[in-house]
C-alpha cells in the first residue's frame, strides 16, 4: 500500500490509536514504549502485514527534526533549575565529555573489527552516542521507582542536553567521511561556532520569548501555546541558519522559559507535554516504517558485538571518566552507566549518511537500528532490577510524595487568606505574572466591585481588589505578602 493524500489521515489515525493502546499495555508490564512503537511501524511497513511502502528519507528526516524540536523543548520546559543546579556540572560533563568518549571508543572498536575506515567508525560511534530519556522515565514511572539523592536530575539533565553534542559529532564525522582529505582538526572551529552560537542564541531567544509572551495581549488563551511553537521553530531555524547548534538553542530557550514567570505557563506546558508524546509516537512509527526487517539478519553478528561493547564497556568507561572529578558513590556511577538507553535520536541521525549517499550508509542505518533496539530491550527491561541490586532505589515509605499525596496528608495544611489592595500598593496596575508569586501559592479568585473573577497571569490588579490567596502553609503566605510588597501590621494573622 502506498501512502497518498487520500489515505494518510486514515492510516495515521489508525496507527496512532494502536500505538496509544499498546503504550498503555507497555506501561503496565514495564516494556519501553519505543520498542512497541517501532514494532507497530515495522508491522505496518512494506514487509509487514500492513504493506505500507515508505522509503522517503527526506520526509523521515524532516519528521525526525520536527519531533526532536518538540521533545527537546518539552523536556526543557519541565527542567527545574532548582533540581538540576546541584548536579549541573555532572550533567554537563556527561552530555559533552561523556558523549565524546562514547563516540570515539565505539568508533575505534568498529574500525578495529570491521572494514570500516576510521572516519566511518567514528561516524557510527557519534550516531549512537546520545541517550534517550523518554524510554528511561516511562519505565521508572511504570515500575514506581524513585531514585536516591540526585541520580534522577543528573539523568534528566544528561539526556536532555546530550543530543546537541551527538548531532555536532555526527555532522562533523560525516563531513570527514565525505571529504577524507580534511584533517580531524578542521572540525574544531565548527564545534566552537556551533556551541557558542547555540548557547548565545538560545539564551537570547529565551529572554525575547519571555518578553513577547508577557507583553503581547492575545484575547484567546489557546493561542499562547501556538506563539511558543512559533518561537521554538524560529529559535531552531535561525540558529541553524547562522551555523549554530539549533538543538542546543531550542533546549536552552525552553529551560530558560520553564524557570521564568510567563503568562498561561501551565497551559503552555500541558500543551507541549501532549505534543511531545504525539511527536514521539509519530517519530517512532515513521522510523519503524523506514526499516526493512529483512536487512537486519545480515548485520546481526556485528550488531551484537557493538551493542555489547556499547553497553558494558563504552558507556561505563565514558561515565566513570566524565564523573571522576565529582564526589559520588560507586554504585550510583554504575547505575548511571546502566541507564544509557539508545532511542529514536540515533536512528534519526542515521538518516543523515543515507541522504548524503556515502558507501556504507545502509549498513550504518541498520546497525544503528539494531543497537538502539537491543539497548532498550536489554537495559530498559532491567532498570528496576538493577536499581534494587545497586541499592539506589528508595523504599516505598520514603518515596517522594505527589501533590495529591501531600494534599491528603495531615502535614500539609492549606492556608487561605483574603488580601485587600489599596491605591498605595505597588502591585496595583501590574500583571500577576510580573509579581513573581511563590510556586506554592495561587490567587484563586479576585473580588472586584462585588463580582468574583478567575484570574490568570495576564490579569492586571486594580485598586480595591480583594485577592483570595491559597497557599500550602504559613511560610507561603509570608512570601505572598512579600510579592505584593505588603509588610506592615495589617497582615498579622494566626495559623492554627
Amino acid at each position: 500500500m502506498n501512502i497518498t493524500t487520500e489515505n494518510i489521515l486514515l492510516i495515521g489515525s489508525a496507527l496512532l490509536f494502536i500505538s496509544i493502546i499498546a503504550g498503555k499495555t507497555s506501561y503496565r508490564v514495564g516494556l519501553p514504549t519505543l520498542i512497541l512503537f517501532l514494532a507497530i511501524g515495522m508491522l505496518a511497513g512494506s514487509e509487514g502485514i500492513g504493506g505500507i511502502h515508505f522509503d522517503d528519507l527526506g520526509t523521515a528526516q524532516f519528521i525526525g527534526i520536527v519531533s526532536l524540536n518538540f521533545i527537546l523543548f518539552s523536556g526543557g520546559l519541565d527542567t527545574s533549575w532548582k533540581s538540576i543546579k546541584p548536579v549541573f556540572w555532572q550533567g554537563i560533563s556527561l552530555s559533552t565529555l561523556g558523549v565524546l568518549l562514547t563516540a570515539t571508543s565505539v568508533g575505534f572498536f568498529v574500525w578495529a573489527i570491521t572494514d570500516f575506515t576510521i572516519y566511518e567508525g567514528l561516524l557510527l560511534g557519534a550516531i549512537v552516542s546520545s541517550t534517550d530519556a523518554a524510554a528511561v522515565f516511562s519505565i521508572l514511572r511504570s515500575k514506581n521507582i524513585a531514585l536516591k539523592t540526585n541520580i534522577r536530575p543528573t539523568l534528566e539533565l544528561e539526556s536532555g542536553s546530550n543530543d546537541p553534542m551527538a548531532y555536532f559529532l555526527t555532522i562533523a564525522f560525516l563531513s570527514l567521511v565525505i571529504n577524507q582529505d580534511e584533517s580531524i582538526w578542521s572540525v574544531v572551529p565548527m564545534f566552537f561556532k556551533q556551541i557558542s552560537l547555540g548557547l548565545l542564541l538560545g539564551f537570547l531567544f529565551g529572554k525575547a520569548g519571555k518578553f513577547v509572551i508577557n507583553k503581547i495581549n492575545i484575547d484567546f488563551e489557546g493561542l499562547y501555546p501556538v506563539l511558543v511553537i512559533a518561537l521554538m521553530f524560529f529559535t531552531f531555524s535561525a540558529t541553524d541558519f547562522v551555523g549554530g547548534n539549533g538543538f542546543l538553542a531550542v533546549y536552552l530557550c525552553a529551560v530558560y522559559l520553564g524557570n521564568q514567570d510567563i503568562i498561561h505557563k501551565k497551559t503552555i506546558m500541558r500543551m507541549f507535554d501532549g505534543l511531545a508524546w504525539l511527536m514521539q509516537i509519530a517519530l517512532f512509527l515513521t522510523l519503524g516504517l523506514l526499516v526493512y526487517p529483512s536487512n537486519i539478519p545480515p548485520i546481526f553478528g556485528i550488531g551484537i558485538l557493538i551493542s555489547l561493547f556499547l553497553i558494558f564497556i563504552a558507556r561505563p568507561f565514558s561515565v566513570f571518566l566524565s564523573l571522576m572529578f565529582f564526589k559520588m558513590k560507586l554504585r550510583r556511577r554504575w547505575y548511571i552507566s546502566w541507564v544509557g538507553l539508545r532511542g529514536a535520536v540515533p536512528i534519526v541521525f542515521a538518516t543523515y549518511p543515507l541522504l548524503a549517499g556515502i558507501d556504507k550508509a545502509g549498513i550504518i542505518f541498520n546497525i544503528v537500528f539494531f543497537v538502539s533496539a537491543t539497548s532498550v530491550l536489554v537495559q530498559g527491561t532491567t532498570l528496576s532490577v538493577v536499581a534494587k541490586l545497586l541499592h539506589v532505589a528508595l523504599p516505598e515509605k520514603v518515596k517522594r510524595k505527589t501533590p495529591v499525596d501531600l494534599f491528603l496528608s495531615d502535614s500539609a495544611k492549606s492556608a487561605l487568606e483574603e488580601i485587600h489592595l489599596d491605591a498605595d500598593n505597588p502591585s496595583v496596575g501590574k500583571k500577576i505574572v510580573d509579581l513573581h508569586f511563590p510556586k506554592n501559592a495561587i490567587i484563586a479568585m479576585i473580588k472586584r466591585e462585588g463580582k468574583y473573577i478567575t484570574p490568570n497571569g495576564a490579569t492586571v490588579l486594580e485598586n480595591g481588589d480583594f485577592l483570595v490567596v491559597l497557599a500550602e502553609n504559613k511560610h507561603g503566605l509570608e512570601q505572598v505578602y512579600d510579592s505584593l510588597q505588603i509588610r506592615d501590621a495589617e497582615h498579622e494573622y494566626e495559623m492554627e
